[in-house]
């Protein structure tokens, strides 16, 4: 008989991602059958691939093995919670380990629950379902602070902490990070023309469609101040970055919001301004800001609607 947990799924139909970590595929396997119909399921066979697949991929919980060859559970649990990226990433000891020291330890190092070895699948998969909910509660509850009351989309607040997060995130994995200022084209004569309920419509039509392009889980939009809004693409190249800005470019005009008073289209349009780097300790996110912001200037100069790439 298939055993099944209540549906994880949120109210928006996202599945929930999990990592499962265990130097013994056997183990991961098991596992695996077990969440892989309602879960995006990510493995990791050591403890380093564990970090890594972590700050990569930004899983909702994560199962992990204590004992393993190269970096122990609890060292990868200790690490996790070392970093603002990962440190609110729930992490469930799964070990053959029952004594109370052990538990001491784990719950030490900042794990929320042990589950043992042989698994009962009934009892993880009810363990893993609790956790899940007290995640996406905990999240919501935080990210209200960091929403903008308007468009829904991340605040400014909130996106000068994910910046800084994905400059040192994308340094240690010498990736590159690309910044987007998408501003909305002639915005002030859309309010004076439709009036400021359309304008608050507007903003948010644009928001909606800026957060359809941009689906990878380190995507990031958010609004960056009045008409202007900011995205986030981390480890993507130049090339692929610039074809996302255009896509975004796309979008917005695609929403087709009248715009009369508009001297470049019929429809309300953006220009973006888009600048990638590799951060080194010699640079800053401010100088990447400052560079997205050069090449917004020059899609305004060229006649907006379009985006430009440096």
């Amino acid at each position: 008989m298939s055993l099944s947990a209540p549906d994880p799924a949120g109210p928006n139909g996202i599945r929930p991602r999990l990592l499962i970590v265990d130097d013994q595929p056997v183990n991961i396997q098991v596992l695996y059958q077990l969440f892989a119909r309602d879960h995006d399921v990510f493995m990791a066979t050591s403890g380093r691939q564990a970090i890594e697949v972590c700050r990569r991929e930004l899983p909702d919980l994560v199962l992990l093995d204590i004992m393993m060859s190269d970096l122990d559970g609890l060292e990868v649990c200790r690490a996790l919670k070392g970093e603002a990226a990962t440190r609110d990433i729930p992490v469930i000891f799964v070990t053959g380990q029952e004594s109370p020291e052990e538990e001491t330890r784990g719950l030490a190092a900042g794990a929320v629950d042990f589950i043992s070895k042989p698994i009962n699948p009934a009892v993880v998969q009810a363990r893993v379902h609790t956790h899940l909910t007290l995640k996406a509660q905990a999240d919501r509850l935080r990210d209200l602070a960091f929403v903008d009351g308007l468009t829904g989309v991340a605040n400014r607040r909130r996106f000068d902490e994910r910046l800084a997060q994905e400059w040192r995130a994308c340094a240690r994995t010498r990736e590159p990070l690309a910044v987007a200022l998408v501003d909305v084209d002639h915005f002030k004569q859309f309010n004076d023309y439709y009036g400021h309920q359309a304008g608050d419509a507007c903003l948010q039509t644009v928001a909606t469609q800026l957060v359809k392009v941009l689906r990878r889980p380190r995507d990031f939009v958010a609004r960056y101040g009045g008409e202007e809004f900011v995205c986030l693409l981390s480890g993507v190249q130049a090339s692929r970055a610039g074809h996302a800005a255009e896509l975004l470019r796309a979008s917005v005009e695609a929403a087709a919001v009248p715009h009369q008073r508009s001297d470049c289209a019929q429809v309300v349009t953006a220009s973006i301004g888009l600048a990638v780097a590799v951060p080194t300790a010699d640079t800053s996110p401010a100088e990447l800001l400052a560079a997205a912001d050069a090449r917004l200037y020059q899609a305004k100069q060229a006649g907006r609607n379009r985006s430009c790439v440096g």
